[in-house]
């Protein structure tokens, strides 16, 4: 990692001398991370984060293997370091992080956890198509992970809208995938789920017989009905043996 800490020295240096900013005022920071899901690296990306003042203004990519400019100086400053010698040390992150990564990594503290996946119906009103599902995978570890729709076994990619993964706060993530389709019969439409946690994909299918809130409905209303059965037989029992145990004087 010294070679990192020696690059990024460099790096805000040249930030100081094109910005002209001054090191009282500004903060900047760096953040690298190493990012994968396969147990053999074999997607390993390697991203490097440089702020200013809290905001990113940019950013190396291995994936993209140069640097992105978010804001008006981060672009022009991207755009010096793409063109520098700079830009081939980062191309090296990605080896730079297999090696770290190989040599700590063990399998206790390797930490995989299968999402909960869950399948629902949406209403949404003025919409060109029927129909609305939504595939949501909860409290899964590491944060790649892929979502699709299927329909009969045939994979759909027109009308189709994913979330990117998103932190949870605990080390945790999720994902929400919306398919808007016209329901044909006999079809069936199921959600694939790809993730490390699994020796294979996961297929979810959708059962349309009854929305899952008029299931909902179905249940509450039941349970009430089956507690006021009971409520009227205890009371029908209690009034007959109240009557049987009066005594009946003739007037």
């Amino acid at each position: 990692m010294s070679l990192l800490n020696h690059l990024s020295c460099h790096l805000i240096l040249i930030l100081f001398v094109l910005t002209g900013a001054d090191c009282a005022d500004d903060y900047y920071m760096r953040r690298s991370r190493c990012i994968y899901s396969s147990p053999d690296y074999s997607d390993m990306a390697y991203i490097d984060s440089f702020y200013l003042n809290k905001f990113l203004f940019t950013q190396f990519n291995s994936t993209l293997s140069k640097f992105v400019g978010f804001t008006e100086i981060g672009m022009g400053i991207a755009e010096q370091w793409n063109n520098s010698p700079f830009v081939l040390t980062e191309r090296n992150g990605v080896n730079l992080c297999k090696f770290i990564i190989k040599s700590e990594d063990t399998p206790a503290r390797v930490k995989v956890v299968k999402p909960k996946v869950k399948l629902s119906s949406v209403t949404r009103a003025g919409g060109k198509h029927l129909a609305v599902l939504m595939c949501s995978a909860y409290e899964f570890y590491p944060p790649h992970i892929k979502v699709s729709w299927l329909r009969d076994g045939k994979l759909m990619t027109s009308d189709v809208t994913s979330t990117m993964e998103l932190a949870d706060g605990d080390w945790f993530y999720q994902i929400h995938s919306e398919l808007e389709y016209t329901p044909k019969s006999g079809e069936k439409i199921s959600c694939m789920v790809e993730h490390a946690s699994f020796n294979k994909p996961m297929i979810y299918d959708w059962d349309p017989s009854l929305p899952e809130s008029e299931r909902n409905k179905i249940a509450i209303g039941a349970s009430c009905l089956v507690l006021g059965i009971i409520i009227a037989a205890a009371g029908l029992i209690y009034y007959k043996k109240k009557i049987a145990g009066r005594i009946l004087v003739p007037h």
